[in-house]
């Protein structure tokens, strides 16, 4: 099969011979291969502006990044390569984790970029984030069954990045009937998280190391976990011997799942829920006279586009000193953030700015980003996303 040949303008090869995978559209020589001309998910040969190949990417004229780079190859991305960087993320993961519970591939920086798989056990949560992706659906299908054979497959392509690729949002099942529930063990602890009806893929592996440093410091210790989600911080602080845990989360069906993991980890004693909003919570936390000696604040992203930088981390700023103020003298502060436009430097700012605002001193005990099933891929910043800081708060 011969591919049509996406050509660049002259020099715009130097990323893609860095490492990058990413081809912007003003980067296309449109004269030699006009963008309207491709279809979106098609096989495209990459050639610099002098002719020379660089590799196959799948090209979207839609979107802004109008194609992705798949192999360095000439030949068309097939079942056996995407067996092939199946094999080696899962060498990895089996290298790392006791436990068969991890983020299995991880996009770009897996070399499969656009897809995202999420393994509880025998069961997988998969999303098509692009149209490259979604066109290769079967055979990523076929070689995740070849490879785990696993009890079922479900499909969580209602991310809203496929709204940008032009693709539909949808959940369906394509293997078996997928469990409502699926298990999973974190730093030791027992979970269920709602599959189909969660949020993202069901869990949030990306935190794992972050939640370990719980471990250390909860011990006879009340615990408050905001934006709990299922209990995914509050649970492990219980689990590692916090003496009374708080979840609060906006979601009710979160805030049943997590009783459920209480249950399941013998805490239930130990375990309380707020439902709500988080600031509106926490003001009333404080007007109630209630103060805890750690307390986790990992928020969704309030930066989802750059435009929206300011007004974001004023929110970080907000949440943060909210969560300080019901803070006993000495006590740990836990912050989280999943926002890709905001620079690790700017959490470590919140936290001594809110801090100072309020009469603090903040000691900065460890810094973390995401676990080693989202890898970096050192050539794309924007896989590098999450961060975490562990801060003691402490009298000024």
């Amino acid at each position: 099969m011969t591919l049509a040949t996406l050509r660049l303008n002259k020099n715009e090869e130097r990323r893609l011979r860095g490492g990058h995978l990413w081809i912007y559209s003003n980067e296309v020589d449109k004269q030699a291969s006009p963008l309207k001309s491709f279809e979106p998910g098609q096989q495209v040969l990459v050639e610099s502006s002098q002719g020379k190949p660089l590799g196959v990417a799948y090209v979207n004229p839609q979107s802004l990044i109008c194609a992705r780079l798949l192999s360095q190859g000439q030949t068309p991305f097939a079942q056996r390569d995407i067996e092939q960087r199946l094999q080696q993320a899962l060498a990895l993961r089996e290298q790392l984790f006791e436990h068969p519970c991890y983020r299995l591939v991880y996009g770009e920086s897996d070399l499969l970029p656009g897809l995202v798989v999420d393994r509880f056990g025998d069961h997988l949560s998969v999303q098509f984030n692009t149209a490259g992706m979604e066109a290769l659906r079967e055979p990523v299908l076929a070689a995740l069954e070849k490879l785990l054979a696993p009890a079922s497959i479900l499909l969580r392509n209602d991310a809203s990045v496929r709204q940008l690729e032009g693709l539909p949002s949808e959940v369906e099942c394509v293997l078996d009937q997928s469990p409502e529930d699926v298990e999973l063990v974190e730093n030791g602890v027992r979970f269920v998280a709602p599959l189909a009806s969660g949020q993202k893929t069901g869990w949030f592996y990306d935190q794992r190391p972050n939640r370990a440093w719980l471990r250390d410091i909860v011990k006879g210790k009340r615990v408050l976990d905001v934006f709990s989600y299922v209990g995914s911080f509050g649970v492990q602080a219980g689990a590692f011997g916090a003496s009374e845990v708080w979840c609060n989360d906006a979601s009710e069906l979160a805030l049943e799942k997590a009783h459920e993991n209480a249950a399941l980890n013998g805490i239930s004693d130990r375990f309380n829920t707020l439902h709500g909003d988080a600031f509106a919570a926490l003001r009333q936390l404080k007007e109630d006279g209630q103060r805890f000696d750690v307390i986790v604040v990992d928020p969704p992203a309030f930066i989802k586009r750059k435009k929206d930088q300011k007004e974001g981390i004023q929110a970080y700023r907000r949440i943060n000193e909210l969560a300080m103020r019901l803070l006993e003298p000495g006590g740990y502060l836990l912050s989280g953030s999943c926002s890709m436009h905001m620079p690790r430097e700017e959490l470590l700012d919140i936290v001594r700015a809110a801090s100072r605002h309020i009469d603090r001193h903040a000691q900065i005990l460890a810094e973390g980003m995401q676990g080693a099933d989202h890898p970096v891929h050192p050539a794309i910043p924007e896989t590098r996303y999450l961060k975490a800081v562990l801060s003691r708060i402490c009298r000024a």
